[in-house]
């Protein structure tokens, strides 16, 4: 295994439609295994094979339960409700920003042997499979926020939100 390079928005990569996967080789297995210690150097919760250069419809994405989850030729087949929430991306470091995402998403992929499966989850890792699932497609999630935050913008909102509660 060994870390990959992760691109950053204004990289060409990072706006270009991937390719399904057709051959589940070897290549493909170290790309994920790459990718999941890549993933965890960068302490993410998501990481799309553009992401790392590889123009193929690849995504890893940590659940909940701390669980990577290996997604080949991903699709969403369902969703429902809605979700507003903060998001970063390891490709726009140090900026984040309110994306309204879908509460709960069911995807349909393949296993790195391609074997089809389908996987359902709500909260972060729905957020997480959506955000992903864009790089695919070439987009970033700035695209779908009005403004984008520091770490040390969003504290001081947090800490505003949390006193207009008291």
């Amino acid at each position: 295994m060994a870390l990959r390079k992760i691109l950053i928005k204004g990289d060409s990569t990072l706006n270009k439609i991937s390719r399904p996967v057709s051959k589940f080789n070897e290549r493909l297995h170290m790309l994920l295994d790459d990718m999941r210690e890549t993933l965890i150097q960068a302490e993410g919760l998501g990481l799309a094979a553009p992401q790392v250069g590889i123009l193929r419809r690849v995504v890893l994405v940590i659940n909940k339960e701390e669980q990577p989850i290996e997604l080949v030729n991903p699709v969403i087949v369902a969703q429902e409700g809605e979700q507003d929430g903060f998001e970063g991306c390891l490709s726009v470091p140090g900026y984040y920003g309110r994306v309204l995402r879908p509460r709960k998403v069911r995807i349909r992929a393949q296993d790195r042997y391609g074997k089809e499966f389908e996987v359902e989850d709500d909260a972060i890792t729905a957020r997480c499979f959506c955000h992903e699932l864009e790089h695919l497609d070439g987009h970033l999630f700035t695209e779908y926020t009005d403004q984008l935050y520091t770490i040390e913008e969003l504290e001081r909102l947090h800490a505003q939100e949390g006193e207009e509660e008291l």
